[in-house]
Parts: C-alpha cells; structure tokens; sequence
C-alpha cells in the first residue's frame, strides 16, 4: 500500500456484526476511493453499556463477515484491551504504526457525529484523521443541527468532493450518502433473543447467523 493511500477506520461494538455494517463500510470505500478498511471492534466501550455477547465470539463473527474481502481487515488490539476503547488513543496507536502522512478516515454515522462533542479528546480527532459521515439519502447535514462547538468545527472543516482525502493526512468532515437500510444490533439481539432465529435471515450473513445458533448466543438479557 502505497503512503498515499487512503484507509478507513470502522470502530464498533458489532454485537452482532449485520448488513448495515457491511453496506456502510462497503459503499464508504467506494464512495471515498479507500484502499482499505480496518475494522476495529470495541472490547470496553465507554459511552454505552457492555457488549452482550464475549469478545472472542465478536472476533469470530467479524472474521466470518470479512472472508472473502481483501479491502477489509480486522484489528483486535482495543477487543483484546482490558483499558476503554477511546478513539483518540486508538488513531494515535495507528498513526505511529502507519506514518504521519497516511491519510486515515474515520467512519461515522450521523448519530454518532452529532453526538462527538461528548467524546473523549473529541477536538484532537481533526489532527489524527479525517471524518467521514454516512447519511441517508435525501439527508442534508446542517451545521443548524449541532452543539455550537461541533457546528465551528464542521463550518471550517467540511468539504464536498472526496477528492479532499487525499489532499492531507487528517482535518476534513466529509458527509457522504449511503443506502438506508434499517437494521440495528438492538433488534437483531430482541428477534434472536426470542427464539425466532429464523426471523433475523438476510438482515446479516448466514456464516455469523449459523456461529450464532452454533454457540447459542443473546439468548438471555445479561
């Protein structure tokens, strides 16, 4: 990979990993030319509740969704970490392995951007990477729509044309477009919780569906 390439940073719980993951990071790499897309699942995340199913049962079903794919990869290293999984010290941890020249993309949803204000050292993410935000289509991102500091920050930083990536390591907020398709890990967990495995085919792949009844997972509230 050359030290122009683009690579995109995926992080999440994937609890289970679904469609809606994969359509995300599939249509970012085409959409933003990213020559790879590093998927980076969280072991402890700090702005939302345990992960239901163990860590080494999230890596294997990740590793069944990527097969296949040589623009994807999966980095363990947060999963594998006892410490918070904060996105600043982890694009610091790639930025020491791949260069200060790399340009890295960080993959958002809206929900997730409008909500980065409350993220840890959210401010130093502009000086480790570039954003990327997947919005439905028909969707316009408005500065109207933010906490005044994040509105600041977006105001100077957006750009429009995914050309801008490449002009620089890290600092832009490009929104771009993605197909909507409704798919939550939060319902997936209730249909499978239920019994009605059969009811949550197609919203994911059969190989994670299949590891899932194999080992009997989110059966029961933890």
């Amino acid at each position: 990979m050359s030290d122009g390439a683009l690579v995109g940073i995926f992080g999440g719980t994937f609890d289970p990993v679904h469609y809606g993951h994969l359509r995300l990071a599939e249509e970012a790499r085409a959409a933003l030319g990213l020559a790879e897309v590093r998927w980076i699942p969280a072991g402890q995340p700090p702005h939302r509740s345990a992960p239901q199913a163990a860590v080494e049962h999230r890596l294997a079903m990740l590793r069944l969704a990527l097969a296949g794919n040589p623009a994807y990869s999966l980095d363990d290293s947060e999963a594998l970490s006892a410490a918070p999984s904060y996105s600043v010290p982890t694009l610091e941890r790639l930025r020491a392995r791949l260069g200060a020249q790399r340009p890295l993309v960080l993959l958002l949803g809206v929900d997730a951007f409008l909500g980065l204000g409350s993220w840890h050292r959210w401010r130093e993410l502009f000086g480790l990477a570039h954003l990327a935000v997947a919005t439905r289509p028909g969707y316009t991102l408005e500065a109207g729509q933010m906490a005044p500091a994040l509105a600041g920050e977006f105001h100077a930083r957006r750009k429009h044309a995914a050309a801008a990536l490449s002009a620089a390591p890290a600092g832009c907020i490009l929104p771009f477009p993605i197909t909507a398709l409704d798919i939550s890990a939060t319902h997936l967990r209730a249909t499978l919780r239920s019994g009605s495995g059969g009811s949550a085919r197609y919203l994911l792949p059969d190989p994670v569906l299949d590891y899932i009844a194999g080992h009997k997972l989110y059966l029961a509230d933890r």
